[in-house]
């Protein structure tokens, strides 16, 4: 009997015609990357105070800038960030018996003399120095008390992730990988859209969900099908590509954030390319891997004989003998066998925790930049050329020393950045950057490695169950992330990146005490002794057992 692999042994394991749909299906994780991170333009908070109507009546009588009415008529307090002007409560007094004249604004009222005058709350709500632009904290007054609804927009979409990767990933295996792909397409446009237009910010949050639900599982969707496509050994480098475009997307944001100044219309260019991906139904074809598991036979077979043309190869008489190779055996893996040995039980506890730090720590940095105050397109833009090369030079070590060394360093650097930039003096801005640009790049290496590390620890009877089960704790990460980041932020701006910093340490000390006798970290082939070692003897007995 004829498999798959051994067709692709003539038809090309990685020739034109998937060179052309691996290029196509990378540009899905572009806008994957928008939405990911897209809070950081569409939910920032800029500079903002009461408003105040006794003072906009002085300011538009008087002629005064936005600037010169909020420096004579708001009072200093300490915050987290140092000295500021109030955000959340205001002078509580008549501006119209003040004596307050035009000529010289600034001179008028000292800081002294307003500490000691009474405050009151934003009863009026709140002006914003944000000219020209609106994100959806304007737009519904997300701030003060309220500014915890903030971290809800991003929680939400994680919620979603989380529910739509285990969802769509199901129906992926049941419907197959193209049809699953195109119906949550469209359904991530209509959802898209909804956000855009969504009429308050309960309706925005359900949708926020609903968007979710399927922007990951469709990124997921055609994770799988490009690696089915190609030859085993060309998975890691096709996944790596895959990855790399959402790097570049992440460089791409900053500039539509910029010219784009309206949150609902961004939201509406990050929708766009969902609608241009229902396109795909005319150049992608499906599967030829889920189509054997589903036996059929006929259509794989044409699928296989279009690949081989396209790739100018000539298939020989063997394709007629075509079969799934996990035709003939039932994987009898269950959730209880991850934790069924304590090697399993290691594995999976301590990779489980490492998905969980990657993405609070990927997520809380990302999002950081949203509230350091500084250009936050420029520092965004930044950050995403320092990330660039995480996936080169993935590419350039794996495969010569291995993922040990790459793994913990990356993992190390990325932790003792955390913790060194955040005790590194404002004063000295570039020393400062430089250290978070160099964590940036080490926790982006680290994220993407774990895939490698989680998919090479397991026996390949339970490999793909235990990715799925591990990796549900990205996305619980990425409910916390907005949470942890933006409230601890407020009691120091520097105390997230402290906690980053010890949740690293101590989730890699964890990551040594299972690279210290990694089964297959190498990439070794894993032979029956070690899944003897690894697995209980009612699951290694069993003779129907095949590869998950």
């Amino acid at each position: 009997m004829t498999t798959f692999e051994d067709i692709l042994e003539e038809a090309g394991k990685f020739g034109r015609c998937q060179m052309r749909i691996v290029s196509i299906f990378c540009l899905v994780s572009v806008p994957f990357s928008f939405v990911y991170v897209g809070i950081v333009f569409q939910g920032f908070t800029p500079e903002h105070w009461c408003r105040d109507p006794g003072v906009i009546e002085i300011r538009e009588r008087c002629g005064w800038s936005l600037q010169d009415a909020h420096r004579a008529t708001v009072s200093l307090m300490n915050s987290s960030t140092g000295v500021t002007y109030s955000q959340c409560q205001k002078l509580d007094m008549d501006w119209n018996a003040t004596g307050l004249t035009c000529d010289n604004p600034e001179s008028e009222l000292t800081q002294a003399q307003l500490s000691t005058l009474p405050m009151t709350g934003c009863t009026d709500g709140w002006e914003y120095d944000y000219e020209g632009r609106q994100s959806f904290v304007t737009e519904f007054d997300l701030v003060c008390a309220d500014a915890w609804y903030v971290d809800m927009f991003q929680a939400a979409l994680s919620v979603g992730f989380l529910v739509g990767s285990i969802t769509i990933g199901y129906l992926a295996d049941k419907y197959g990988r193209m049809k699953s792909f195109l119906m949550t397409n469209f359904f991530i446009g209509v959802t898209g859209i909804l956000v855009a237009t969504s009429p308050n910010y309960i309706a925005l949050l359900v949708f926020r969900v609903l968007f979710g639900f399927g922007v990951k599982g469709g990124w997921m969707v055609g994770y799988v099908l490009i690696t089915e496509l190609v030859g085993v050994e060309y998975r890691r480098m096709v996944g790596v590509t895959y990855q790399l475009f959402f790097s570049l997307g992440i460089l791409i944001l900053p500039l539509l954030a910029y010219f784009i100044p309206n949150w609902r219309w961004l939201q509406v260019v990050f929708t766009i390319p969902y609608f241009c991906f229902l396109t795909y139904y005319w150049f992608i074809p499906e599967s030829p891997r889920w189509l054997l598991s589903q036996n059929k036979r006929n259509e794989a077979m044409e699928i296989t004989k279009a690949i081989a043309k396209e790739n100018k190869k000539t298939l020989s008489k063997i394709i007629e003998t075509l079969t799934d190779e996990n035709t003939d055996s039932i994987s009898t893996a269950s959730f209880m066998d991850l934790f069924k040995t304590s090697k399993l039980r290691k594995f999976t506890f301590i990779l489980s925790f490492n998905w969980f730090t990657s993405a609070v720590v990927y997520q809380g940095l990302i999002m950081r930049l949203g509230i350091l105050g500084g250009n936050v397109y420029v520092d965004f833009l930044i950050s995403g050329i320092v990330e660039l090369p995480a996936a080169f030079l993935i590419l350039l070590t794996i495969e010569r020393i291995g993922r040990r060394l790459p793994f913990a360093a990356a993992n190390i650097v990325a932790g003792a950045a955390c913790l060194i930039t955040a005790f590194i003096p404002d004063s000295m801005f570039w020393l400062k950057s430089a250290v978070a640009c160099v964590g940036r790049l080490g926790i982006t290496m680290a994220f993407e490695m774990v895939v490698f590390v989680n998919t090479e620890l397991y026996p390949t009877i339970i490999r793909n169950l235990g990715v799925s089960v591990c990796s549900t704790l990205c996305d619980i990460g990425g409910i916390v992330a907005p949470f942890l980041l933006y409230r601890l932020a407020v009691i120091w701006l520097e105390l997230p990146l402290i906690i980053f910093g010890i949740n690293f340490a101590y989730s890699r000390t964890e990551l040594f005490v299972l690279l210290g006798s990694p089964p297959n970290i190498n990439n070794q082939p894993q032979d029956s002794q070690q899944l003897e070692n690894l697995l209980p003897s009612d699951v290694t007995s069993n003779k129907d057992v095949t590869a998950v």
